[in-house]
């Protein structure tokens, strides 16, 4: 059984959720999701620069936790700039955990 997901702390709410190509509709769009957590990473050691270390203990994680937080990020970011899909904001969706 894997161990329960520890809570990760945000400090930080973006006031624009949703970002696209400009001069592409809306309806034509593939969209790519940022989570909240994914945000934080990427606000704490890209804009702030932190290492990963400091940015992992503000977050409330380890820092391999933070580092694949922050991989994914990444990889999602650039697939959407490279590619010309929208990103959209949101908060993480929990896993349920499966009862007995």
């Amino acid at each position: 059984m894997p161990r329960p997901r520890r809570m990760r702390r945000v400090l930080f709410k973006p006031d624009v959720t949703y970002y696209k190509p400009a001069g592409v509709p809306v309806r034509v769009l593939e969209e790519e999701t940022l989570c909240m957590e994914e945000m934080e990473a990427l606000r704490l050691c890209d804009m702030e620069g932190l290492k990963q270390e400091e940015a992992a203990k503000k977050m409330g994680v380890s820092q391999p936790t933070l580092f694949r937080t922050l991989s994914v990020a990444r990889k999602k970011l650039a697939s959407a700039v490279i590619e010309g899909k929208a990103i959209r904001i949101q908060k993480c969706p929990r896993k349920k955990e499966k009862t007995k």
